[in-house]
């Protein structure tokens, strides 16, 4: 990856400049951390996502793809912090954007991630309603709880306001998005082109259409070969049922509603099934033994099959908008779908916003935003041709057709 060192430090008061530290990173090179940040990042909870991989498992497929929820953060923290610097610098008076703002966001940025379990979003969306029936419990929500208790138990001196602010910002919904575009998804770790806030609302210049769809498709195609990759999603589910099996004795989903034990909680999880000499762990540590050997579940869809012989996932693959194009939105979709809608301006000095309708670009961008892959595994390989002649009879019943399915 190319780097380059930014050493436009003109976002950090010269006091302040002087109790900073910086670290060399391999993208955006010197980041430059603030005394009030350093104060969260030099904690036992903070340290803690140096054990969260940004993408779960999917090393486990892809080698490199390493790099951890630490670094990530590291990384939001300096691009939220350029980015409001940017804003404030071209329309700071307009919008009323001072260093309180600037700090806020940084915070915002760098704390985005610190619900977060194990094993990315595999935590609270497949393991955890399988041990906890109608589970609400989202790493949102823990990343909240856990600042608070990062504040009370290391006494850390910050403004009230400010901490309200960086769990979610209402008055200036713009500074919010940067972070966390829900409008969207196009936050600062996505898209920093140059935008302008209309409205309270971060637009792009009219000319960056096919960027900003880019964006997206290549996200969608991100998912489709990489994170959503069928070896990928096998681990996925047996690590899923190691931890269901484990749960019992090492109660991981007792920890979620405690922050003072939920920072414990990270992908060394696996290690500790692996080692213990518990005899009750005994088929979660058989799960994991199979990872290492790569006795994988096998993809595919006579014998008489069980339903905890098989394990079916379904990925939908879009755009941010399920079938329709993220970037258009009509007078009614706005109501129910505001937050998926992207608008536009046609040059800097323009005070108007509005969406690009599909009629006025290339016929050459796609027409469809959805696809829906349904794969079944088979937990056990003797099972592989049995499993695969079922689903191809379910396809042939289904929908008239048989789909291709892989070995």
């Amino acid at each position: 990856m190319g780097e380059y060192c930014n050493e436009d430090l003109s976002c950090f008061p010269a006091n302040e400049l002087r109790f900073s530290k910086h670290v060399h990173d391999n993208v955006h090179g010197n980041i430059y951390l603030d005394p009030l940040c350093l104060k969260f990042i030099d904690t036992e909870q903070f340290q803690r996502l140096r054990e969260l991989k940004q993408l779960g498992v999917t090393n486990m497929v892809y080698p490199g793809a390493v790099h951890s929820r630490f670094e990530h953060s590291l990384g939001v923290y300096w691009l939220a912090g350029e980015t409001v610097q940017r804003l404030k610098t071209f329309q700071g008076m307009e919008l009323g954007i001072d260093n309180h703002d600037l700090q806020t966001v940084r915070l915002a940025g760098l704390l985005h991630d610190i619900g977060h379990g194990p094993f990315s979003h595999m935590f609270e969306r497949e393991f955890l309603p399988k041990v906890i029936s109608g589970c609400q419990w989202s790493h949102e929500l823990m990343s909240i709880n856990m600042i608070d208790y990062i504040v009370d138990t290391h006494h850390i001196d910050v403004d009230a306001k400010m901490l309200k602010r960086v769990k979610g910002n209402a008055e200036k919904r713009f500074l919010y998005d940067i972070v966390a575009n829900g409008r969207n998804g196009i936050d600062v770790d996505k898209l920093t082109e140059p935008m302008r806030v209309i409205d309270n609302e971060i637009c792009y210049p009219a000319k960056e259409y096919r960027t900003v769809h880019k964006l997206f498709a290549t996200r969608a195609d991100l998912c489709g070969t990489v994170y959503m990759h069928p070896k990928k999603m096998a681990i996925e589910l047996m690590i899923v049922d190691a931890m269901v099996k484990a749960n019992n004795v090492l109660e991981i989903s007792s920890m979620i509603n405690d922050p003072s034990q939920y920072w414990k909680l990270d992908d060394t999880i696996l290690k500790t099934i692996e080692r213990s000499p518990d005899p009750e762990l005994a088929e979660a540590k058989e799960l994991i033994l199979r990872l290492s050997r790569r006795h994988l579940y096998q993809k595919q869809t006579s014998l008489t099959l069980k339903e905890e012989d098989i394990a079916v996932t379904n990925v939908k693959i879009d755009l941010a908008r399920g079938r329709e194009n993220p970037l258009e939105c009509s007078n009614q979709l706005i109501l129910v779908l505001d937050f998926f809608s992207i608008n536009f301006y046609k040059d800097y000095n323009s005070a108007e916003k509005f969406v690009i309708p599909e009629d006025r670009v290339s016929h050459l961008l796609p027409t469809t935003y959805q696809e829906m892959i349904v794969r079944v595994y088979a937990k056990k390989p003797e099972l592989v041709e049995a499993v695969s002649e079922a689903f191809e009879n379910f396809q042939m019943r289904t929908y008239g057709i048989k789909a291709q399915v892989l070995m």
